[in-house]
């Protein structure tokens, strides 16, 4: 957590000011007490108005100096805590943004979702809350029972005794409760996973049928956290009626001395009063600091748990711009995988193991397998989502690992199989392909990917407005868009990982069709479940459990692959026995 503090130093003077004024609206605090007594003893016991009014203005002065104090620091303060907390957030983002694949699955998007927001809005509440009560609250508390001892030496040797029995107390409920504010934030930790899971999986929840149990595992998790929570809440709640209990036991022991001194004229009226005041703020910053130091740290343990996600390295690093490749064009070949293995992380198995072939520039490549099999896998390893933990990828005849990131993935345009549109136009979200790309340039891409159809019938056309994660267009018409906003780079190598599957066939045959007679002819890879989708690839690639089980031709395969052939007859057969049936 201290490391975070490094991103307060642009805010040194809030850092310095807002502290400085509490202490200053501190400093009018105790003033007021002999104010008081002044007022009692020599306006009131003389009757002297004249004195009374003059402490009366004395007194609306210092409530408004304290106040105009009291705004400025908070200001200060506000200032430094807001500002800190965006740069963390920032550096936090900018951090995440830096991990690879395999750091994101370990972690979990869950929790980079608490650190980024829970998380942070409680560090900046620490932040704000340390630079108004840290210094102030201990000032106060001293200061009143440095005061105490001007009013009367005697009286004040109850503020003596009194302090560390409050304090003792206070920290004591402090201390218990601080570890079980840690299991609350664990267990709120657990209420926004099963939250997230439920908005993000509710289609598959309704399908399913699982609204009750999903339903029973939130009430359980929600009535952990709720139980959590009651119960420290019931031990902090001690605090307020243990320190009064003491508080006003010491007020009794005052009285009762000031009232013998008073009766001897060694003490008056107006100092009982002061004394009565000045043990009144201690009960009340003792308990502000309480408070203040439960949430610093709670701010601390959130502060460290953001920092854990800080300290962690990339898990792919790229080489600096001086020493990396920019491809080799003398290569025949547009990717190579040599030999290459993937195992996940925490993974018992590889989920790919020797993987070994060649792909010439302008080939069409088919991938194809069952559930499982590694398909996604095979592509991620040309972008460089994931490094392969043996053998080599090699694009352009290069390493992957040779390249900056700015340099591979510009070769490389990537449709995923989850299609995901942001929140904007279609415009800008056909140009996170190139920032740069002109209407014609996207609208080409966007007749290649098919979807020309889908900006028509849209009312602006680019400029229609995308809900988020493109929930206003149907399955069919983000998948397009999505490969429209993969051809706008123009790449040399394009991934379709099973981005068809919502496009009906003959849609699917013209999309591939357009992608053969683009300009430039990239290298294509097709990942799908389909065998229509990649029978007229140039190569096939059929993957099971992780291997290479038949690489050919489509009619090559049926002779020579169990696996594909089975695919096929599973896909085919139905239909061509149902068409002998009817010629006969």
């Amino acid at each position: 957590m201290f490391q975070l503090l490094k991103y307060l130093s642009d805010y040194k003077k809030e850092s310095i000011f807002g502290p400085l004024f509490k202490l200053l609206e501190a400093s009018f605090e105790l003033l007021v007490p002999l104010v008081v007594a002044a007022i009692i003893d020599q306006g009131i016991a003389n009757g002297d108005r004249g004195v009374t009014v003059k402490m009366c203005l004395l007194l609306l002065l210092l409530g408004v100096v304290g106040l105009i104090s009291s705004v400025t620091a908070q200001y200060f303060a506000a200032k430094a805590a807001v500002g800190f907390a965006a740069k963390v957030r920032k550096v936090l983002f900018a951090h995440i943004q830096t991990l690879s694949y395999s750091d994101l699955d370990t972690l979990g998007t869950t929790t980079l979702v608490t650190r980024m927001t829970s998380d942070m809005n409680q560090v900046q509440y620490g932040v704000n809350m340390t630079l108004r009560l840290l210094l102030r609250s201990p000032f106060v508390v001293f200061g009143a029972m440095i005061m105490a001892f001007t009013v009367d030496a005697k009286a004040a040797l109850t503020f003596v005794v009194t302090i560390p029995v409050l304090t003792a107390v206070v920290f004591a409920i402090m201390l218990v409760c601080i570890p079980l504010y840690r299991q609350v934030q664990e267990k709120l930790d657990g209420v926004l996973l099963s939250t997230r899971e439920n908005l993000t999986g509710v289609r598959v929840i309704r399908a399913f049928c699982k609204e009750k149990e999903e339903r029973e595992t939130f009430e359980r998790r929600n009535g952990e956290l709720t139980e959590a929570q009651k119960f420290v809440g019931r031990i902090s709640a001690l605090m307020n009626p243990v320190t009064y209990i003491i508080i006003n036991a010491a007020v009794i022991v005052l009285i009762y001395i000031g009232a013998l001194r008073v009766d001897r004229g060694l003490l008056t009226q107006g100092a009982v009063v002061a004394l009565y005041n000045y043990m009144s703020q201690i009960l009340v910053e003792l308990i502000k600091l309480a408070n203040l130091i439960i949430s610093v740290t709670k701010s601390v343990a959130c502060g460290n748990r953001i920092q854990a996600v800080l300290e962690i390295s990339p898990g792919m690093t790229f080489p600096e711009e001086a020493e990396a490749q920019k491809g080799n064009p003398a290569s025949v070949y547009a990717v190579e995988f040599r030999h290459a293995d993937l195992c996940y992380p925490n993974a018992g198995e590889h989920s790919l193991t020797d993987v070994d072939f060649c792909v010439k520039r302008g080939e069409t490549v088919g991938v194809i397998g069952g559930t499982g099999s590694g398909k996604t896998s095979l592509v991620n390893l040309i972008p460089r989502f994931y490094d392969v933990t043996g053998g080599e990828v090699l694009v352009d005849g290069v390493n992957v690992k040779q390249y900056t990131k700015s340099a591979l993935r510009g070769k490389i345009g990537v449709v995923p199989q989850k299609a995901v549109l942001f929140k904007g136009t279609i415009r800008d979200n056909l140009r996170w392909g190139n920032a740069n790309a002109s209407d014609e340039e996207l609208l080409a891409a966007v007749a290649t990917a098919q979807a020309s159809e889908v900006i028509a019938g849209k009312e602006g056309g680019l400029d229609y407005a995308i809900a988020q994660g493109g929930g206003n267009l149907s399955g069919g018409q983000r998948q397009r868009l999505t490969i429209a906003r993969a051809l706008v780079r123009k790449p040399s190598i394009l991934i379709l990982d099973d981005s068809a599957s919502a496009l009906d066939y003959a849609t699917d045959a013209a999309l591939r069709k357009a992608i053969r007679h683009m300009e430039g002819r990239p290298t294509v890879f097709i990942v799908s479940q389909r065998t229509a989708s990649i029978q007229h690839a140039d190569k096939i690639v059929v993957l099971d459990d992780g291997r290479i089980v038949g690489l050919g031709t489509h009619d090559t395969l049926l002779q020579n692959c169990k696996v594909y052939r089975e695919i096929y007859d599973s896909q085919f057969k139905k239909e061509t026995s149902q068409g002998g049936a009817d010629g006969e």
